[in-house]
């Protein structure tokens, strides 16, 4: 994909990263929010080290990889969680599988040897990607959360690093 290159997120990114993380949440089978938090919040979860967007030749943002920590407790100190959006109009085009493959190059220079995700079982494209990137199922946590009014079950993914033990 020559066409699209990935570089680290800046702030100058904020509002194409939050317009793409409301598209995905509107779809429907990307997250139990609702609604995209403020450029604020989002920062201040998201590790700076650790987020990515993917651009056009024109810089335009068409996808975006962020981590967070999963706890703040040492012992979880290698263990991430991570969220991947897309723009609908730049799906399929292979971006996702960038975004993934720089996250996991910067978390493992980083020492961070588990990168988690969690992903409702209707968004097959996403299990799809997770699986090709190295990803397995750890479990489903059945009936979570209420989305919309309905339960909705969770697949729990991980990667363990091969490079960092």
């Amino acid at each position: 994909m020559t066409d699209v290159t990935v570089r680290a997120l800046r702030y100058e990114d904020a509002e194409r990263v939050l317009a793409i993380y409301q598209a995905g949440l509107d779809a429907g089978n990307a997250s139990f929010e609702i609604t995209a938090p403020t450029w604020s919040a989002f920062d201040a979860a998201k590790l700076p080290d650790h987020r990515f967007v993917a651009v056009d030749p024109d810089d335009r943002v068409l996808g975006w990889i962020a981590a967070a920590p999963t706890s703040a407790r040492d012992v979880y100190a290698g263990v991430v969680e991570h969220s991947v959006y897309v723009d609908p109009a730049a799906q399929g085009r292979g971006i996702a599988r960038l975004l993934l493959d720089r996250l996991i190059i910067s978390t493992e220079a980083a020492g961070i040897w588990t990168i988690q995700s969690g992903v409702f079982p209707e968004n097959a494209a996403s299990l799809t990607l997770h699986e090709r990137a190295g990803f397995r199922i750890i479990g489903v946590r059945e009936r979570i959360g209420r989305h919309h009014g309905r339960w909705r079950d969770v697949v729990l993914l991980e990667r363990r690093s091969p490079v960092v033990t």
